[in-house]
């Protein structure tokens, strides 16, 4: 892989809030940043569009892209269940001259910083507890019962991994979350904010 710009990812359990905190970055235009979309096997859901939210693939497809060698990392994340990053897709958006940012859990995000330790700033979204993560699991209403105790036994595991990353923002309050996010991939990329987002 020809190497461009830096790489920023963002992981954390289901629920922590990470996407909301991707999209704000991703809506600041001295970042100069561009987001990696993932590949994944499971179904759409609701209005996703594939190559906007993921790639979306048969299981069959996915299988043959590992065989090719084509994916940065990937996983199965639940059986047949599968999600991975494109080196295609990261060089894409490095031949765009952009930082790249990845919303992606935390075993793909530990893959690719050690790809790639110096240029990849590994960030880590606490959520308030796993209480709280089953709540907000649940106001979303997208998934069953089942899924979200899945998916709450797997935030305990992945909340373990924390200390890996380089450094863990506490999503108790988003607005707080926000500037500490802001402020940090800012200083990693060698950008300035505006004043005016300071206050």
């Amino acid at each position: 892989m020809t190497e461009g710009g830096k790489l920023i990812i963002f992981s954390a359990p289901s629920g922590s809030g990470k996407t909301t905190i991707v999209k704000y970055l991703l809506d600041q235009p001295e970042l100069n940043l561009a987001f990696s979309v993932s590949a994944t096997s499971r179904p759409r859901r609701g209005k996703e569009k594939n190559g906007i939210n993921y790639y979306f693939m048969s299981v069959s497809e996915f299988k043959r892209h590992i065989k090719n060698e084509d994916f940065l990392e990937w996983e199965e994340v639940y059986r047949d269940n599968f999600y991975g990053t494109l080196k295609s897709e990261v060089e894409r958006l490095w031949a765009e001259g952009k930082n790249v940012i990845f919303d992606i859990d935390v075993v793909g995000g530990l893959r690719i910083k050690k790809k790639f330790p110096d240029k990849t700033l590994a960030v880590f979204v606490k959520p308030p507890s796993v209480d709280e993560l089953k709540i907000r699991l649940k106001k979303r209403s997208t998934e069953s019962e089942d899924k979200i105790n899945m998916r709450v036994a797997k935030a305990s595991v992945e909340l373990a991994t924390a200390p890996q990353f380089d450094t863990i923002i506490k999503n108790y309050e988003l607005d707080v979350a926000l500037k500490e996010a802001h402020k940090l991939v800012a200083d990693y990329v060698g950008a300035k904010i505006p004043d005016s987002k300071e206050d």
